[in-house]
């Protein structure tokens, strides 16, 4: 049985593990973080293409079992005006869109993995010298070593495989974004929300989002402008009680709930820079390869972040089943992935430029933004996004 060693256990590193397992991989998963758990970020989305990816691997069931629909989003201006609404994603059977919290993302996933996950073992070196089996060795900061067949860097928007595949690999890039999340309880006396669906707000002074959870809790989000990436010490100066009112200072000029669900919530995650990764030159060398937001990471603005990494993790298993050889196979994961996660990536880079707009330009995307939306949702453009299904029983040439 062939050996794959799995960097990174957030939801990229899950996802390849059970795929990988299902094509008859011996899979262990090794974690830079001490211990299991990590919750960082508050609440996501997946999309209905990523819960069709996650299908393929039996994981499906356990994220909608934990999740909430939110197949739709309507978008407001800071002034109250509705300016649209338009679907986060239905497939053709009617699954839609979820949001779900982060850790119960996690639970799910691990719910369905029975390999192991090590602890505590941040990778800094990889040799891939080929010695007749292909087989990689991952160094990692205590010394250890581990020996594999192959080698799948899953390890975020840092990833520590891509700059070991390519010293000159580009690194993040800031958005010009700080990310916060948080909730407020049901009963905080706080204006009703429908369900069902995201709220998103184009704010005089950040962007905000909010949307009612299935107890009746509103989960909330706010990007703030900041076009320097700041360091820790600045993020950590405020508490989290100090940040909490400087959001609802930004937010309280608008005519909308917003403000209010700030102040009577709790800020569960942030402040955090926020970053992209619009193209990787290099995914892949020898008999390692890079998926998710190691090789591709788009801007939360998408909601698309976990759902391009399923999708990476279930066409990569299935190359590695259909394509002899792992180089070859490592190259046609590469062929069907890269032009459809780099569109993705530009597209929420779009509009996280719209979440920062001034003053004139506030006004004319205010304007025009309704017409647009309108235009492209009898066209169903993003389709092309939300409807994407694999199939996990097709041959891969």
């Amino acid at each position: 049985m062939p050996t794959a060693l799995v960097i990174g256990a957030g939801p990229a590193g899950v996802a390849a593990a059970l795929a990988l397992r299902k094509i008859g991989y011996d899979v262990v998963v090794y974690e830079a973080h001490d211990r299991p758990g990590r919750t960082a970020g508050s609440y996501l989305t997946v999309a209905s293409n990523g819960l069709s990816a996650l299908r393929a691997v039996g994981a499906a069931a356990a994220v909608i079992d934990r999740s909430f629909p939110t197949p739709d989003t309507i978008l407001w201006s800071g002034t109250g005006k509705r300016l649209a609404r338009v679907s986060n994603g239905v497939l053709p059977d009617g699954t839609a869109t979820r949001t779900i919290r982060r850790a119960d993302l996690a639970a799910a996933l691990t719910s369905a993995l029975d390999v192991p996950v090590t602890y505590g073992r941040r990778l800094t070196a990889l040799d891939l010298t080929d010695d007749g089996g292909g087989v990689v060795t991952a160094g990692f900061a205590d010394g250890g070593e581990a020996r594999g067949d192959l080698l799948v860097g899953a390890d975020g928007v840092h990833s520590a495989v891509r700059g070991l595949l390519d010293p000159a690999a580009p690194h993040a890039r800031h958005v010009g974004l700080l990310n916060f999340g948080g909730y407020t309880a049901a009963g905080a006396g706080v204006p009703d929300v429908a369900p069902g669906c995201w709220n998103l707000v184009f704010g005089r002074r950040a962007f905000f989002g909010y949307c009612r959870d299935d107890v009746g809790g509103i989960v909330w989000f706010a990007n703030v402008p900041s076009p320097r990436e700041r360091p820790p010490a600045e993020l950590n100066a405020w508490t989290s009680a100090e940040w909490r009112h400087h959001l609802v200072g930004l937010a309280v000029a608008d005519r909308t709930p917003v403000a209010a669900l700030i102040e009577a919530g709790d800020l569960r995650y942030g402040p955090g820079n926020t970053y992209d990764l619009p193209s990787t030159p290099i995914w892949r060398r020898g008999h390692a390869v890079l998926i998710g937001d190691g090789a591709h990471a788009t801007s939360p603005s998408s909601g698309q972040g976990a759902s391009m990494a399923f999708e990476d993790a279930v066409v990569l298993a299935q190359c590695l089943r259909d394509v002899p050889g792992v180089p070859d196979a490592l190259a046609a994961y590469e062929r069907l992935r890269r032009a459809r996660v780099e569109r993705v990536t530009a597209h929420a880079a779009r509009i996280s430029n719209a979440k920062a707009a001034g003053p004139v330009a506030r006004t004319l995307r205010d304007l025009l933004l309704p017409l647009v939306l309108r235009a492209a949702e009898r066209g169903r453009s993003e389709s092309w996004m939300h409807e994407h299904e694999i199939d996990w029983h097709a041959a891969v040439h």
